[in-house]
């Protein structure tokens, strides 16, 4: 996962997602950095359009948040609709459990 994020990490600050940039940003993170697996990731992403990735991704995950909240405001309205018990309806139901 830490080279996905060092590719990500290098686009967001604007620099090109290559070997040596890759290298470094781990290396300073203090991971062991495997050569084969940089080059694995630098292969992988050279024809991906991360800006669009990372939008399509979000938009995923937005979704289902989006679509719960409705359902949290419906609750909150339920909630307020029951009705008010006085104190005296509610002594007199208590009178019922003594008999």
């Amino acid at each position: 996962m830490e080279y996905i994020y060092a590719a990500m990490l290098l686009h967001k600050a604007g620099k090109k997602v290559e070997e040596g940039s890759m290298e470094k940003v781990l290396s300073a993170t203090g991971v062991a950095v495997d050569k084969a697996r940089v080059k694995a990731t630098v292969t992988a992403l050279k024809d991906v359009d991360i800006d669009k990735v990372i939008k399509e991704a979000s938009l995923v995950t937005a979704a289902p948040a989006a679509a719960a909240h409705p359902a949290a405001a419906e609750t909150k309205a339920e909630k307020k609709e029951e009705p008010a018990v006085s104190e005296e309806e509610a002594a007199a139901g208590l009178g019922a459990l003594f008999g």
